[in-house]
């Protein structure tokens, strides 16, 4: 039973990681080359790693069903728990109402070509919202079986791609080095965010217990698995398109375009678009019950019918009503995710450790690197938040 458990919380780990934003991945790190987005999608795996680990090493001297909101208020204090509820909240409410807005969409026209007819504009939002909102209250283990279905299919098709690309991929294309530097800074956040799954830890703790060993296990193989698969995404990508050819792509549907294109197939378009509603699947479902966990625990919610209901509300509506009647706002709010990113997944974990280490609770386990590993952490967090911001301005050219 726990060694179900140990694997099927790597693949909420790795299937809210992968996420549709892994599509992106090529457009944003286009000018780079391939070496110098393999040497900054290592970069950004080693500290998001190490900032997962670190929440472990605090979650051991907490109860078992401790959600961020708890473990800010025990080591950050009041302050604390203000800046992690608001960073949590926001991230998580716009990527909820993304979700929504764009699985919707896509949901909306499959079921028109289904049904033959014209459906109202907000149908596929709300059967989307109400059919993730039903399964996340169901609670993880729902949320386990269903993802390792889905992870299951996302990985074949994957690979399905991966078997038709490769014969097409050319090694003089991964030879290509940065067209300037500012683009080096402007992917940064990009791939930062790749790698997110931070919000759904205190829950995978909670499904998996504060058995350390195990949770160091999913912590480290759930983020390794998607790092493999950017490196091969990225090695397609580049080798196959070129780097002049993928800089002037005009977003993903470009770049599924001109891919189709090139090996004449239009299983390439099909297979992007099954995993495209796949990836996004998966990291709804990883995000949302890392928010369900959250408001249940910030509200004082039993695990009852009755409360799980409630807290489902709480979780769904505020960002199906964005998505239905304001999503261009949501989307723009996006752009801020790296920020809120940052100090959900790096400056919290940080400073809470930096606490808590500095407190009577020092035995146990702790994650090598020390004083040092924590200042370097920060200061990445803090760099990743100043290339998004010189970006926001214009002073680096904004991609994706």
């Amino acid at each position: 039973m726990q060694k179900n458990k140990t694997l099927g919380s790597m693949l909420i780990v790795a299937g809210t990681t992968i996420g549709a934003g892994m599509l992106a991945l090529p457009i944003a790190s286009a000018g780079l080359g391939f070496s110098t987005a393999l040497f900054m999608i290592i970069l950004m795996w080693a500290l998001m790693t190490y900032t997962a680990l670190l929440m472990l090493e605090v979650h051991q001297h907490a109860e078992p069903h401790a959600t961020l909101n708890t473990l800010a208020k025990q080591w950050l204090g009041r302050r604390g728990q203000v800046v992690a509820n608001f960073a949590m909240v926001f991230l998580f409410y716009a990527l909820c109402a993304a979700y929504i807005a764009g699985g919707g969409g896509q949901l909306q026209s499959k079921l028109n070509l289904a049904l033959n007819m014209e459906l109202a504009p907000q149908t596929g939002s709300i059967i989307l919202a109400v059919v993730v909102a039903t399964i996340v209250t169901l609670g993880t283990s729902t949320v386990d079986k269903l993802n390792r279905v889905l992870f299951t299919i996302k990985v074949f098709v994957l690979g399905s791609l991966f078997f038709v690309l490769t014969p097409y991929v050319r090694g003089q294309h991964l030879l290509d080095m940065p067209v300037q530097q500012g683009l080096i800074v402007s992917a940064l956040p990009v791939i930062f965010t790749s790698f997110g799954f931070h919000g759904s830890i205190p829950s995978i703790v909670k499904y998996v217990g504060l058995d350390i060993k195990t949770l160091r296990k999913v912590m480290i193989a759930g983020a390794s698995l998607p790092l493999v698969i950017y490196v091969f995404w990225q090695l397609l990508s580049l080798g196959i398109l070129g780097q002049a050819n993928l800089m002037a792509s005009s977003g993903l549907q470009g770049f599924v375009s001109s891919v189709s294109e090139i090996v004449h197939s239009e299983q390439v378009s099909t297979s992007v678009s099954i995993f495209a509603d796949l990836a996004l699947a998966t990291s709804f479902l990883g995000v949302s019950l890392g928010l369900f966990d959250f408001f249940s625990d910030t509200l004082k919610k039993q695990n009852n019918k009755s409360d799980r209901i409630k807290t489902a509300l709480v979780t769904f509506l505020p960002p199906l009503g964005f998505a239905l009647f304001y999503p261009q706002g949501f989307i723009m709010a996006l752009g801020y995710a790296a920020i809120a990113l940052v100090v959900l997944a790096v400056f919290l974990p940080v400073a809470m450790v930096w606490q808590q280490r500095r407190s009577a609770l020092t035995q146990g386990y702790q994650v090598r690197g020390g004083n040092t590993g924590l200042a370097i952490a920060a200061l990445s967090g803090a760099v990743i938040i100043g290339a998004q911001l010189l970006q926001m301005v214009g002073i680096v050219p904004a991609i994706g």
